[in-house]
């Protein structure tokens, strides 16, 4: 694979988890891949999770044009077209997924819900910062791959294998 890849990460509501894997990876990924998230379940209207963009700005990510979305908007013929799907909760992993056009790799990465976390705000957003770390952890070998020439099975088996990480 030569172009950069289009990852979707994929989450039921679509306002953390897969939020964080599409900033963190747009960060890190350079010219290489390109990512978007959604979600299986996503609310019409349902902003991203305050302190999911909380945590990526203490970052120094960008949260500029993240939005949360259902996955619908990724099946239609003109969406872009996926290479990678990866689903970062359990929920979203359970569920059927549609028809993605072009039969992309899948692997799923689950990661707790931090928006689970019951406490004092600080305590909420420690649980924000340590899912995002861990997601980083990830992005980190997932960027390091070598990907010239690499095929579809071989991408699915690689990140699937970086679920164990």
């Amino acid at each position: 694979m030569s172009k950069s890849l289009n990852i979707l990460f994929l989450c039921t509501h679509n306002s953390a988890r897969s939020i964080l894997a599409e900033a963190l990876l747009n960060d890190m990924g350079g010219d290489k891949f390109r990512a978007f998230s959604a979600g299986s379940s996503a609310r019409e209207n349902q902003p991203p999770n305050p302190l999911a963009l909380k945590a990526l700005q203490g970052a120094g990510i960008s949260t500029e044009g993240l939005s949360s979305k259902s996955r619908d908007v990724f099946t239609t013929p003109d969406s872009p077209k996926m290479d990678l799907v990866i689903t970062v909760c359990d929920n979203a992993a359970g569920e059927v997924c549609p028809f993605w056009p072009g039969q992309p790799a899948t692997a799923h990465w689950g990661y707790a819900d931090p928006s689970e976390v019951k406490g004092s705000d600080e305590e909420c957003l420690a649980a924000f910062r340590q899912t995002m770390l861990l997601i980083q952890q990830r992005m980190r070998l997932l960027v390091n791959l070598p990907l010239t020439g690499i095929n579809t099975l071989t991408l699915q088996n690689e990140v699937r294998n970086l679920s164990k990480a």
